[in-house]
C-alpha cells in the first residue's frame, strides 16, 4: 500500500494515478508492494532528518528508510519540495516531471539501485527515466 502524507501545503494533484503509477514501478522490477509513505516536507525539516540520522549536514531533495523485506518494499521516502521545486528549475525541468524522477529514485534505491560512484549513477538515472516513461501524462486540448 503506497500512502501520500503531507507536512507541508503541497499536495499531490491525482494521488490515484502516482499510486498506480509507483505500483506499477515495483512490479516492473519484479517486487511486491509492501507499505511505503511518502511525506512531503520542506528544506528544514528534511535537513533535520539528515541531520539526526545520516549525520549529514546539508540539505537534500530525498531521504529514504527502507525497511524491504526479501521481495517485499517497503519504507518511508521523506521528500522536500522546496528542494525538488529548486533543482527543477536549476535544471530547466517541470516541477512535476523533477517530482516524478524523485520518488522513481526512493522506490528504485528499494529495489538495490545505488548511486555512490558514477557508474551506478548513470544506471540510476537510466531507471529513473525508464520509470518516468511509465507515468501516463494525458494530453491536454
Amino acid at each position: 500500500m503506497i500512502s501520500f502524507n503531507y507536512e507541508t501545503d503541497f499536495e499531490l494533484a491525482d494521488e490515484p494515478k502516482y499510486e498506480a503509477w509507483l505500483s506499477e514501478v515495483i512490479d516492473s522490477e519484479e517486487y511486491d508492494e509492501g507499505e511505503i509513505n511518502y511525506i512531503f516536507c520542506n528544506d528544514e525539516d528534511l535537513l533535520q532528518k539528515n541531520i539526526e540520522f545520516l549525520d549529514h549536514d546539508t540539505l537534500t531533495d530525498i531521504i529514504s528508510f527502507d525497511y524491504t523485506m526479501g521481495s517485499l518494499i517497503s519504507g518511508d521516502i521523506f521528500i522536500s519540495v522546496e528542494r525538488v521545486r529548486e533543482n527543477a528549475a536549476e535544471f530547466g525541468v517541470v516541477f512535476e516531471d523533477e517530482l516524478r524522477r524523485v520518488m522513481a529514485h526512493g522506490i528504485l534505491h528499494y529495489c538495490g539501485y545505488k548511486d555512490k560512484t558514477d557508474e551506478d549513477a548513470r544506471e540510476m538515472r537510466a531507471k529513473e527515466e525508464e520509470k518516468m516513461a511509465m507515468f501516463h501524462v494525458e494530453p491536454t486540448a
